[in-house]
């Protein structure tokens, strides 16, 4: 047996709202092996519930060839989460609600469950493990199918009595806005997440037959296709004030921007950061800095294995788990 089998793994999930993302993580923070198994956007209760099944079943069958101690499971799951359930919020999954996650995982594998909202394991990789190590304060963004957020205060995550906050996609930044899936109005996930993004892109071109996403129009941009510029531009408008609203709030040292639409490359960002710049407080945000998320899609399940180390071992402060 090699040394690396010496160590004990988590099984790092990551669900979102187009797919369920697993990884294989040493506690030394090294990735032994993903996997990633799409479920679509109009995946039912069942289904969802059936594909992480399926995916821990095969990183357990993996691991267990290769003699490897798996010492639980963490999950990131869309909605608000306390004690292992999600009691809420979790607006883009059909059936998703009063759902005893925790339960219903450590029941079938016989192995220690750990969940909390996916924006917030995202924010506790990048912490960890990528943009953000090293530091104290920061707020983690991902923007995808919604806009999820995580507040991370003197190293630890912070969500508002009985987990209930930090619904950053919800901060309201136009009052009398159109319609958001939370039963708001006005929210910046309504005006700024990557769906909408596509959304806009599709009025503007008229282009209803490509295989549209967000990495699709950033393509457009680059070759100056005026809809793309247009659609990028109010989308990192948007962005922009939304974040500026944060740092006046929390003066954090980092804004981690995640998501897959931050693989666009630096001028993304730079968008955003001129916008929030222009319209933050200055003495607010003379020490913080907005940069893009280091792990990509792997995030997520960085920080679903990070809480499983942090309980198995105390050696991580997880103040929303006390």
């Amino acid at each position: 047996m090699s040394l690396i089998e010496n160590f004990k793994y988590a099984i790092g999930i990551d669900l979102g709202g187009t797919y369920v993302k697993s990884a294989l993580v040493c506690e030394t923070g090294a990735i032994r092996f993903t996997h990633i198994v799409p479920i679509g956007i109009e995946a039912t209760r069942d289904t969802i519930l059936d594909t992480i099944e399926q995916i821990i079943q095969t990183t357990l069958y993996e691991s267990f060839e290769k003699k490897l101690e798996i010492v639980g499971i963490g999950i990131g799951s869309p909605g608000i989460i306390l004690d292992g359930v999600v009691i809420g919020a979790a607006d883009n999954l059909e059936g998703w609600e009063q759902l005893d996650l925790s339960g219903y995982f450590s029941e079938r594998f016989k192995l220690p469950v750990s969940i909390d909202n996916d924006a917030n394991l995202m924010g506790y990789g990048e912490l960890h493990y990528g943009a953000a190590r090293g530091c104290s304060d920061v707020i983690c963004l991902t923007i995808g199918t919604g806009i999820g957020g995580a507040i991370i205060i003197n190293g630890s995550i912070y969500s508002g009595y009985k987990n209930r906050g930090a619904e950053l996609g919800h901060i309201v930044v136009e009052h009398k806005g159109i319609d958001c899936n939370c039963g708001g109005r006005g929210c910046l996930e309504a005006y700024a997440s990557t769906s909408v993004l596509v959304k806009r892109y599709k009025e503007l071109s008229g282009n209803y037959k490509d295989n549209i996403d967000g990495l699709y129009i950033v393509k457009k941009f680059k070759k100056n296709d005026p809809f793309a510029i247009q659609s990028i531009q109010e989308h990192t408008e948007y962005l922009g004030h939304g974040i500026a609203s944060f740092i006046n709030i929390f003066a954090p040292q980092k804004i981690v921007i995640g998501g897959g639409i931050s693989d666009a490359g630096q001028f993304y960002i730079d968008m955003i950061k001129k916008v929030a710049y222009k319209n933050m407080m200055p003495d607010c945000g003379e020490h913080t800095e907005i940069v893009a998320a280091q792990l990509g899609n792997i995030a997520g399940s960085l920080g679903a294995a990070a809480i499983v180390f942090g309980k198995a071992d105390g050696n991580h402060r997880f103040s929303i788990f006390q």
